[in-house]
């Protein structure tokens, strides 16, 4: 893959790209860095990819990957986690606060799947797990958003 095809390809999916950053962490300076980190690294490694039509799910992995470290690394401090998701009154559904409020796990599921419209299979790929545990993610994922929306509506 030359450099003008790996470019137009990765702009094609960037701002899908943010979006799965975005669920796993929390501030955007971190979601951007993550991104960046992941595209250095996924064109270094370029050879490893096997197949060219495989090129976002490769790309998400490598970003998937990217977000655990930037995660382990600099762990979230709970005032900055509350600084860092606005307030109601900027519109953002009730459903998003439900959805970043969740495990990472079924959240990454439910975003890739739901959110970014991936098949099971293809986010099984990219999570490196069997298809059932993607199923079993949704699953969970979508009875802790149903529980927390429930809660929410009864506030």
């Amino acid at each position: 893959m030359e450099r003008t095809e790996f470019i137009a390809r990765v702009r094609a999916c960037e701002r899908r790209l943010y979006r799965v950053a975005r669920t796993m962490l929390r501030r955007e300076a971190d979601c951007e860095d993550a991104v960046q980190e992941a595209l250095l690294r996924a064109w270094a490694k370029l050879d490893t990819l096997r197949n060219e039509a495989y090129f976002e799910t490769w790309l998400i992995r490598i970003l998937i990957n990217q977000c655990r470290m930037f995660y382990r690394r600099q762990p979230p401090v709970a005032a900055e986690l509350t600084e860092s998701v606005p307030a109601r009154e900027d519109g953002r559904a009730p459903l998003m606060d439900a959805l970043l409020a969740l495990p990472e796990k079924p959240r990454v599921a439910l975003e890739l799947h739901y959110i970014e419209g991936y098949s099971v299979k293809e986010c099984a790929r990219m999570l490196a797990v069997p298809e059932g545990t993607v199923k079993w993610r949704l699953s969970r994922g979508r009875a802790l958003l149903k529980r927390e929306l429930g809660e929410e509506a009864q506030a």
